[in-house]
Formats: structure tokens, C-alpha cells, sequence
């Protein structure tokens, strides 16, 4: 199997107040088409794990690869480049421009690229939108829709640049059943009908049952 994600020997302390060892010794991988979620109490760094193999945070000890390139020491402006094409990332709030289209927000990662033109980037936003069951929402502002919709055009923003793996923060943290389970089959699809890796931190220990694996963590540590 492929590895789009590897973990190797990954530790971080915060320093202040005091030193405190958050992360000890990380080691893992997530495949390629392998739809992952992290669980464990607060408190026992799965986010800050997360932040990590963003890319967002840089402030560790250890080694992380994005398909087999090590993406540890690379600059800011290297990682904001790497993070912007292969890793999409839905979080518990969407995060919307309020004032903007649903088309736009989706559009806007694509647009940072710099890839393609803006007629393209306008008809892929449009297909993810589509994807979604959502394209009747595309002229509408993003202010204007509810909040299974919110965080539906949140996964289309997170799909536009086509990304190797889609992390997810607790992304059916704010929603209600209806919508958490809406959420939940959007990514199961995106696992079996676009082969994406998906890597998602939750709460829900009924979404994370029907993952293909469930990575838990328990005081910094990895519990096998």
C-alpha cells in the first residue's frame, strides 16, 4: 500500500508555563483510499497531532511525509504551497467568507494555486458542489444557508485542489444526527468512489466505528 501520510518518532512539548511533553514517540501511517479517525479524551493531543500533519504546526521533533516527500524543515511559504495542493481541511466551523458566493468560497483555495483559469476553477467548483448535492446553492451567499450546508460547501473548498488527504477537526462536531450522518456518507463516497485518504479527528464514537481504523490516543501516546 501506498503511504500519503507517515508519522515517524513525531514529539512535542509546549514550553510554557511549564515543559509539558504533549506528543511521545508518533508512529504511523495512513494509506492511500484508507478513511481514518482519531480518538481519545481532551486533552490527549489529538488536535495538536492533527496541526502537525497539516503542516500548520512546525514546532516538533521527528520526521513527516506527504506521499514519500519529507515535509519536515520546509519553509512556511513551501508548506502553505504543499498544504494548499494536497491536503484538504474541513474543521468544526466552516470558516466561510459570509459576504461571498457558496461558488466563490469553494473557488477561493483553487484561485490561491494559481493553476488553472478562472473559468476552470469555476467549472471544478461548480462539479464539487454537484458532487455534493448542493448546486443549487452556488449563487447564493454563504450567510444565507444552513448549517448542514455550511459545512457541505466547507468539504467542497476542501476538495477543489483535489487534495491527496482530507483531515477533518471534529467537521460533525456542530451538527445535528441528520446532518453528522449526511456528513459521514459524503466521506465514506469520497473514500470508495475517489479512492481519497481521509484522516478525521471526532468525538462520535459511532462515526469513528465505521471508519476503517480507529487510531486512539490516550495522554500523548499512540494506544495500539
Amino acid at each position: 500500500m501506498k503511504a500519503v501520510l507517515k508519522a515517524e518518532n513525531i514529539n512535542k512539548h509546549f514550553k510554557k508555563p511549564v515543559d509539558f511533553h504533549v506528543l511521545k514517540d508518533i508512529n504511523f501511517q495512513i494509506n492511500s483510499g484508507e478513511f481514518s479517525s482519531i480518538m481519545g479524551k481532551s486533552g490527549s493531543g489529538k488536535s495538536t497531532l492533527l496541526y502537525i500533519l497539516s503542516t500548520m504546526d512546525t514546532d516538533y521533533e521527528g520526521k513527516l511525509f506527504l506521499n514519500n516527500q519529507l515535509v519536515t524543515g520546509k519553509s512556511h511559504q513551501e508548506l502553505s504551497k504543499i498544504r494548499n495542493e494536497h491536503i484538504g481541511f474541513v474543521f468544526q466551523f466552516h470558516y466561510l467568507l459570509a459576504e461571498f458566493s457558496v461558488l466563490e468560497n469553494v473557488m477561493l483555495p483553487a484561485k490561491k494555486l494559481g493553476r488553472l483559469s478562472t473559468s476552470e476553477i469555476e467549472h471544478n467548483a461548480f462539479s464539487k458542489l454537484k458532487m455534493l448535492n448542493i448546486e443549487q446553492l452556488a449563487n447564493k451567499r454563504a450567510s444565507r444557508i444552513s448549517g448542514g450546508e455550511k459545512q457541505r460547501v466547507a468539504i467542497a473548498r476542501a476538495l477543489i485542489n483535489s487534495p491527496s488527504i482530507l483531515m477533518g477537526d471534529e467537521p460533525t462536531g456542530n451538527l445535528d444526527s441528520y446532518n453528522a450522518e449526511n456528513v459521514f456518507q459524503i466521506f465514506k463516497r469520497l473514500k470508495e468512489e475517489e479512492g481519497l485518504s481521509l484522516l478525521i479527528v471526532t468525538h462520535d464514537l459511532d462515526f469513528a466505528k465505521r471508519t476503517d481504523r480507529i487510531i486512539e490516543m490516550e495522554d500523548g501516546y499512540l494506544v495500539k
